[in-house]
């Protein structure tokens, strides 16, 4: 079964770990994983992130039994031809895209959407650490 996921994985934490693991549970599943560019990034996000570059992302990911391969996409045209070319049976998106346009969704059998867990983001750990830093 092919299985899409999308999203930055800037700093891995236990959430992205639990949305790859349920990746990997469905069966003879193939799962592949596209990241945003870092320049994207730093466009959405702001000049501060990423704090690991795609080259340290996608290799952090390649190298989890999860993940079956790992590219790199740097504009909304280019993940849509990446889904297009793929043909997923299913995405995966995290529950909050619940009523939000997905890109590429028209390439895939079916959207799955993962519950996120709100105590883990990236955007949490580096506020716990700038918080940390400034006590």
């Amino acid at each position: 079964m092919k299985i899409l996921i999308n999203g930055c994985f800037d700093i891995m934490h236990i959430g992205h770990i639990n949305l790859l693991r349920h990746a990997r549970s469905y069966q003879d599943s193939y799962v592949y994983v596209l990241i945003d560019s870092d320049r994207r990034i730093k466009e959405t996000k702001g000049n501060l992130r990423p704090v690991h570059t795609e080259y340290e992302r996608a290799t952090l990911l390649f190298n989890l039994k999860a993940v079956d391969r790992v590219d790199v996409f740097d504009t909304d045209q280019e993940l849509e031809n990446y889904i297009k070319e793929y043909e997923p049976d299913i995405m995966i998106k995290g529950d909050d895209y619940k009523d939000k346009k997905i890109i590429g969704s028209e390439y895939c059998k079916q959207i799955v959407y993962f519950p996120r867990l709100e105590k883990y983001s990236t955007t949490n750990t580096i506020q716990k650490i700038i918080d940390g830093m400034n006590k």
